[in-house]
């Protein structure tokens, strides 16, 4: 990335400023603005996030900020209340109170003497779903937003559950909130009355996991501020982004389809970064297209930022299947609509072991499979936050688990951009079941790299609002849509469909192992197929080199260390996977901070005991300056019966290495069709 320091516009900054809200509570804020904004006002960006900004997102905020300050914005960055340095408590994500502290925010920011009236809203991860879902509330400052990674469905497209299977990263996310709430409010910001907020929200912030389990299915706690419940709510422009690496990456196709604001959606080869900081590579320009995007809808700049195909998306080129890519080939390609009319859907019947060409008959025949508890070992994550090493392996060994059907040899180019569909007609031998469909780009020497997946609860199969129970041999038809993605596959290579009945530990498998019968002759892949080099594809101008101010200086004080490792003991038949995320020890030095996070997850099983199951995250975050010491470790541990999950928690406070906080939560929650 190169690094800016002239700028159009000299910018102050102001690294705390106390936002008041109707009910008492002061939020902090840090703000970057033009020196000259008190005599000539400039439009406002708000960036609402609970990840502390003085120090966890320092590095990052100082990148982009004081950037777009330098453009002519006065840009703030609100922690939101109960984390970093605000005040209250944070018991869950996207309260009502948090959308209604946004528009507060920024009515606040609408009034001061160096706006001009007009405002974004911006964010990553937990900033991009609270800027669409406060623009669906129509505030009347707000006059566009960018939103990257992020989902327009609360249920069925986020952390929490898939295709309505609970994802390992519902456990993994619940965790790290539960570290982060944890944390206390500097006492250089807050004064003597850092130990009193600590201690409220060590209180009472509790443990989000469990609300989230109580709610197995698609209900009202999932439909509140789930922005697809009336697309037409937002109708400021949207700037929709995300990348393949990334879990979010079909909410970009689906607000493009269904918004009725204007609409541009970038999709690159990136994990959960912002593009500018894009692993895998190659990262772009994006501060210089925020600022275009800017400038259009809140100065009336007319500089051709709509004139861009509305959907830019980064054609993988195939590469061999590896759990972490420096950078990924391809090229970028544009779209006008989307959908697009100009991507047929292909149809290709199944057949033993084959995918058969379009329009063939195919023997009408059974097939059967019982996957092993370790088809998934390989999946890597649900969402890439931190890039590697936590992408999916090579699958031939979850293949041997699995149901797999090949194409013949490609003897072209095939290109494939968005969602494939799997439809499937299938029988089991349990009441619950799941279904997992894996499509891999397979080389001539047989390495098979996962481009996309997709999952299905069975007993969801008719909707997330009112799962029912299968009848066991009862044939049914169902309907798997797969992630969407850009891929290419070259001539030589087969495209490989693979079926199994669990994908662990990625989803919860359920309850009892299960036998799946499909039934050749009605089952078939639909492949959105993109023409290549047609005459009427858009064109994609250039992006401009990575770019942003100077990162805040840091030291690393001791190095930290990373691990994913995968064991299995053949005597006992105890099976694992380990992830290690620490890292290490760092120093801000502007501000004299030394932060210590460390994380890990446990996802085991035994043999084929479907009970047997379980996932332990333990963190420990820590805080140092002078004689200040802080820390805290949390624990979080799920496991099941056939009947219900069993949720065991704890939470330790330490000041200067006395425990001044101790709290233990066992909790039995019912599954419900899960």
């Amino acid at each position: 990335m190169r690094t800016v320091t002239s700028l159009p516009y000299a910018v102050r900054e102001d690294e705390n400023v106390w936002i008041p809200v109707s009910d008492g509570v002061r939020l902090a804020a840090r703000i970057w603005r033009p020196v000259g904004s008190d005599d000539e006002p400039v439009p406002a960006i708000l960036e609402f996030i609970p990840y502390r900004k003085r120090d966890l997102t320092a590095v990052r905020d100082s990148i982009h900020h004081p950037y777009m300050a330098g453009h002519g914005y006065a840009c703030v960055r609100v922690d939101i209340r109960g984390t970093g340095d605000s005040e209250g408590v944070l018991t869950d994500e996207y309260l009502e109170r948090e959308l209604r502290d946004a528009e507060e925010i920024l009515a606040w920011l609408a009034a001061q003497p160096w706006s001009n009236g007009r405002a974004g809203m911006m964010g990553i991860s937990w900033g991009g779903f609270n800027a669409l879902q406060v623009a669906a509330r129509r505030p009347p400052s707000l006059g566009a937003i960018a939103a990257l990674c992020f989902s327009d469905d609360r249920y069925a497209d986020d952390v929490h559950y898939m295709g309505g299977c609970l994802l390992s990263d519902n456990l993994s996310w619940a965790s790290t909130m539960f570290a982060y709430t944890s944390c206390p409010p500097d006492p250089a910001v807050v004064g003597d009355r850092w130990r009193e907020m600590w201690h409220e929200r060590l209180e009472h912030s509790g443990l989000w996991l469990a609300n989230w389990l109580r709610h197995q299915r698609r209900d009202e706690f999932w439909q509140h501020a789930s922005i697809s419940e009336n697309y037409s709510d937002v109708r400021c422009p949207v700037l929709a982004v995300s990348g393949w690496a990334d879990g979010y990456s079909n909410a970009v196709f689906r607000v493009l389809a269904n918004l009725g604001a204007p609409t541009m959606g970038l999709i690159g080869p990136w994990s959960h970064k912002y593009p500018h900081l894009g692993e895998p590579g190659p990262a772009i320009g994006f501060l210089q297209e925020l600022v275009r995007w800017w400038d259009h809808w809140l100065k009336g700049v007319d500089n051709g930022v709509m004139d861009e195909p509305r959907l830019r998306i980064y054609m993988q080129d195939t590469v061999p299947p590896s759990t972490a890519y420096q950078k990924r080939p391809g090229r970028w390609v544009g779209e006008s609509s989307w959908p697009s009319p100009r991507i047929p859907i292909r149809r290709f019947p199944l057949e033993r072991t084959r995918i058969a060409a379009e329009g063939e008959k195919v023997p009408r025949e059974e097939l059967t499979v019982e996957s092993p508890l370790s088809v998934g070992q390989f999946a890597g994550k649900w969402c890439s936050y931190n890039a590697p090493p936590d992408l999916p392996y090579d699958q031939r060994e979850e293949d041997g688990g699995s149901l797999v059907f090949d194409s013949d040899i490609l003897d072209r180019r095939c290109e494939v951009l968005g969602s494939p569909v799997v439809r499937l007609v299938l029988a089991v031998t349990n009441p619950e079941a799941m279904v997992a469909v894996r499509l891999s780009d397979v080389a001539p020497d047989g390495r098979a790299t996962r481009v996309t997946y997709g999952l299905l609860n069975l007993t969801h199969r008719t909707g997330h609002e009112m799962p029912r129970r299968l009848e066991p041999g009862q044939r049914y038809e169902v309907r798997v849509t797969l992630n969407g993605m850009a891929h290419a596959f070259p001539p030589g290579n087969r495209i490989r469909l693979s079926v199994s009945t669990s994908y662990w530990p990625l989803a919860w498998p359920p309850p009892r192992p299960v036998r799946l019968a499909l039934y050749t002759g009605a089952c078939h892949l639909e492949l959105p197929v993109r023409p290549i080099k047609a005459p009427d594809e858009p064109q994609v101008s250039p992006f401009g080199e990575p770019e942003g101010t100077p990162p805040v200086p840091t030291t690393l004080l001791k190095s930290g260390e990373e691990g994913w490792t995968v064991s299995r003991d053949l005597v006992t038949y105890n099976s694992a996977l380990h992830v290690v995320k620490d890292l290490g020890v760092v120093r801000i030095d502007d501000i004299d901070m030394q932060i210590a996070r460390r994380v890990t997850e446990t996802y085991g099983w035994t043999g084929d005991d479907f009970t047997s199951v379980f996932g332990d995250v333990q963190w420990r975050m820590g805080f140092v300056r002078d004689d200040w010491e802080v820390h805290t470790e949390t624990r979080t541990k799920l496991t099941s019966t056939e009947t219900d999950f069993h949720l065991h928690a704890q939470l330790d406070a330490y000041e200067r290495g006395n425990r001044v906080h101790s709290r233990n939560w066992s909790i039995v929650i019912p599954r419900d069709h899960l």
